[in-house]
């Protein structure tokens, strides 16, 4: 058992907007801090036998220009990778392509108090308007949400359902406790982006009926 609120009050959301060559984007930022040191976090966002014991399974080369596949959903190719110890901010940036749906995602160490560890992703893109009217941000937030309660658990967080767990936890009462919590602060967050409340909250309340309803039928190719 866990504390759904603490997990979901435990992560920082904000919804965006980047300037891409192709056109306008958008970006959807999920921030969580985890209380392990940045090497850790890095081996366990970036190691191929770690990965799967908090998210899912992947194949392929982790490396620049490698192509990845996660079991079941996206892949795409690694298109940087900075691990701790250089000169700028630990992180990586690859493509996630799911179907004909290609946008990407960065990622973002920095080390925070006490030891802990700040992740920052920033899922960046172009999503089709009638597909963002109809979901919003929650979409992919949840599932990236979904993620990193995963990553918490392994890296200590007590209760955490396992992979294994997470299809039979997300239809269980806590689990629907987390996605409607996450909905309704991922609307918020939406609303703070100059979002239409009572369209965010319609949006939000279609996407949490979605999670909450079959989590392996998402509307959103997510974690």
């Amino acid at each position: 058992m866990i504390d759904v609120y603490d997990h979901v009050s435990a992560v920082e959301r904000m919804v965006g907007t980047r300037t891409l060559p192709a056109g306008q984007a958008r970006v959807v930022t999920v921030t969580r801090t985890f209380a392990a040191p940045v090497d850790d976090v890095w081996d366990a966002c970036t190691n191929p036998e770690r990965i799967p014991r908090w998210f899912l399974p992947i194949t392929g080369d982790l490396r620049v220009g490698g192509r990845y596949q996660l079991e079941g959903n996206a892949g795409g190719v690694v298109e940087q990778c900075d691990p701790p110890g250089g000169a700028g901010v630990p992180g990586f940036v690859a493509t996630w392509e799911f179907g004909d749906q290609v946008t990407g995602i960065e990622v973002r160490l920095t080390p925070g108090p006490g030891g802990h560890t700040l992740l920052t992703l920033d899922h960046v893109g172009h999503v089709d308007d009638a597909f963002w009217a109809e979901f919003g941000p929650g979409a992919v937030g949840i599932g990236w949400e979904s993620g990193l309660l995963g990553l918490a658990g392994h890296l200590g967080a007590p209760g955490v359902p396992t992979p294994e767990q997470g299809v039979a936890w997300m239809a269980s009462a806590d689990g629907r406790r987390f996605v409607l919590a996450s909905s309704e602060a991922w609307e918020a967050a939406h609303v703070a982006s100059g979002a239409d409340p009572a369209a965010a909250r319609a949006a939000a309340e279609r996407t949490a009926a979605a999670y909450s309803g079959a989590s392996e039928e998402a509307p959103e190719p997510a974690p």
